[in-house]
This record gives structure tokens, C-alpha cells and sequence, in this order.
């Protein structure tokens, strides 16, 4: 799967946000300046997060950005699809779409579907707080890595 910038600018942001007081409305300068991003770039992603119901507005000299939840209720593949952003692996577009090779799926095609399946899930449990609080990078030590996969590798409850 190849991220691209639109996803991952959309969670760093949406951490900037979550990073800052609640109670002020964060200006979209101060977070394309925190996180080296386009200010255009930003704008049209916040417009699709607002649309998304995943942030406010707010006008005014004290205007920009606040989350409209608290960040332990936002999950990341809700950023991820308010910006349109997929974990599809294949090259195909599903049922109704071109196969991944001419006329017929690859060989690989269930392998890489899997893959993508399993990213959606693990983004589905993953929220801004815990990313606040440092997800580790190693898999089986974070807590919602646990309790999303068991050892055998089958979901369980969070």
C-alpha cells in the first residue's frame, strides 16, 4: 500500500490538533508550520475533515480548528475516509472495476485484499489519543495491537 500525502498529512494534523488546548481553536498556519505542510495543501484537507464532522470552525482573530470530539473518540480510518484516502492493495477496482491484469485477477490478488483488509481494521481501532500517548512502533507491544490481534492472528475484542 503506498500512503499518499493527502492520508498522511490528515492524521499528522489531526495529532497537531489533538496536541493542542481544546478550548482554542487552533489557526491552520500554526499547524501547516508545525508540520511543514502546504497552507493550500491544509485548507483543502480541513475542508474535508469539517465536512467529515471530525473538526470545528471557528471565524475571528481567535479563528481555526478545534477537534468536534474528544481524541479517544476519533478514530484513524475516520480521518482516512474523510479525506477519501482507501487501503486498497490491488491494482484492481473490485467487483465492478478493471481486474488487476487484463481479463482476469493476478495470482496475488486474495493475498494483497487480505493485507488491506487488515490494515482497515487495525486503523479502525487505533484513536488520536493513542497516538497522542505513543503507539510503539513494535507490533505486539502497544496495547491496542494486543487486543486487536492475538497471536494466532485472529481479531479479537478491544
Amino acid at each position: 500500500m503506498e500512503l499518499n500525502t493527502k492520508g498522511r498529512y490528515a492524521v499528522m494534523a489531526m495529532a497537531d490538533l489533538a496536541s493542542q488546548s481544546s478550548a482554542e481553536a487552533t489557526p491552520l498556519p500554526a499547524i501547516a508550520e508545525r508540520q511543514q505542510i502546504s497552507i493550500a495543501y491544509l485548507e483543502q484537507i480541513f475542508i474535508r475533515l469539517r465536512r467529515a464532522g471530525l473538526v470545528e470552525s471557528a471565524r475571528g482573530r481567535a479563528g481555526g480548528y478545534r477537534l468536534a470530539r474528544p481524541a479517544g473518540e476519533i478514530v484513524i480510518a475516520d480521518i482516512m475516509s474523510a479525506v477519501e484516502e482507501d487501503t486498497r492493495m490491488t491494482r484492481c477496482r473490485g467487483e465492478d472495476g478493471a481486474p488487476c491484469l487484463p481479463g482476469h485477477r493476478c495470482l496475488t490478488h486474495n493475498l494483497w485484499e487480505a493485507l488491506g483488509a487488515r490494515i482497515a481494521d487495525f486503523l479502525a481501532t487505533v484513536t488520536l489519543q493513542d497516538v497522542l500517548d505513543g503507539l510503539p512502533v513494535h507490533p505486539g507491544q502497544p496495547a491496542a495491537v494486543e487486543a486487536f490481534i492475538s497471536p494466532a492472528g485472529v481479531r479479537t475484542a478491544r
